[in-house]
């Protein structure tokens, strides 16, 4: 496999200039060229020599996403992508407008093979991982599309992060490099439904970024109705793995719970999510469930969901109710990819 150019580091992109001949400097160029100014070619680089230019082109072909679909929500202006990799696999990304900054929530893999029972990007399972520069690219992509500076990053579309860890990690790295993006670790969140060695691991990188944990429920009985891999790994192991990460990185995690409605909504699951949450410093993100077509599940009807968070409040729990965002156009983490692939299934059938 042809390796993917956007994935590496400064000090490797030095080593591949100096085997065409170059100076180190001219390694450090390159990497400001893709991450930094995110050129579309290699014919852009104009420091760069125009032998060096044919031979990157030759031996590291550049990966340049363009959106082969794109729904603009009528509702607030989400924009939500979907791309193809080079092996034609689709990935979705989302671009999202907040108050404070522009912020793309991004794909780690192509499927997901965790099972969670309310996702659409479960279905199907896992294909491939990413790899950091396709990853990049999303974020790259959706900052030209839209026209603006990305702020934020969210890991929290298609797939499992962690279980794509070393890729996950060299992403962060190269979007926070200061000859690059200089996207600061503050503003990147990564989503896990709850892999506890990587959990520990990641603690070791000593990164700035936030964790967000998908709780989902306050049991482990409730949480491994939802999630196949909560019966791997206790809520008592998950707990544990998350306070060693704020200990160690004093960075505060977010946990995120689905809210379904007549699943993990009653009196009963407020009083033990905040049994499980009142002594930790943490904040808590309430996220009414998106309908998936293949799913049951359907978010909490009227006001339910703010009665769940006021429950929740009275017990001392920092609480928000995340804002909806492009619920018209497929918002749920998997639905174009999934409409779009049934789509070319059918078409096959015909």
């Amino acid at each position: 496999m042809i390796q993917d150019i956007k994935s590496l580091y400064p000090e490797e992109l030095v080593s591949i200039a100096r085997e065409m001949g170059g100076k180190d400097f001219q390694g450090k160029q390159l990497f400001q060229w893709l991450h930094q100014k995110q050129v579309d070619s290699y014919e852009a680089m104009t420091n760069l020599s125009k032998a060096m230019r044919r031979q990157l082109e030759k031996d590291y072909p550049l990966l340049v996403l363009q959106p082969e679909s794109t729904q603009i929500s009528a509702l607030d202006g989400t924009r939500k992508y979907l791309y193809a990799m080079e092996d034609g696999q689709k990935v979705e990304s989302v671009w999202m407008q907040y108050q404070h900054g522009d912020s793309v929530c991004i794909s780690s893999q192509a499927g997901c093979r965790m099972g969670c029972r309310f996702c659409a990007s479960a279905i199907g399972g896992l294909v491939r991982n990413l790899t950091a520069g396709e990853m990049l690219e999303q974020v790259y992509a959706a900052g030209r599309e839209a026209g603006r500076r990305v702020s934020h990053t969210v890991v929290m579309g298609t797939g499992e992060p962690l279980d794509n860890y070393s890729q996950l990690v060299r992403f962060v790295r190269i979007l926070s490099h200061e000859q690059g993006m200089n996207m600061s670790q503050r503003n990147i969140t990564v989503s896990t439904c709850g892999i506890v060695p990587q959990i520990y691991e990641l603690t070791k990188e000593k990164l700035q970024i936030t964790l967000a944990l998908s709780l989902h429920g306050a049991t482990d009985e409730k949480r491994q109705a939802l999630m196949p891999i909560a019966k791997k790994y206790s809520l008592a192991e998950v707990m544990e793995a998350c306070d060693f990460y704020f200990q160690n990185t004093g960075r505060r995690i977010t946990y995120e719970y689905s809210l379904i409605g007549g699943v993990n909504d009653t009196d009963e699951d407020a009083a033990q999510l905040a049994g499980l949450l009142r002594r930790r410093n943490c904040h808590l993100n309430l996220i009414p469930v998106n309908p998936v077509e293949e799913r049951d599940f359907q978010p909490p009807v009227g006001k339910d969901a703010d009665k769940f968070k006021i429950k929740l409040e009275k017990y001392g729990i920092n609480v928000t109710i995340r804002r909806e965002m492009g619920r018209d156009i497929d918002g749920a983490c998997g639905q174009l990819r999934r409409r779009f692939s049934a789509q070319r299934e059918a078409e096959r059938e015909k």
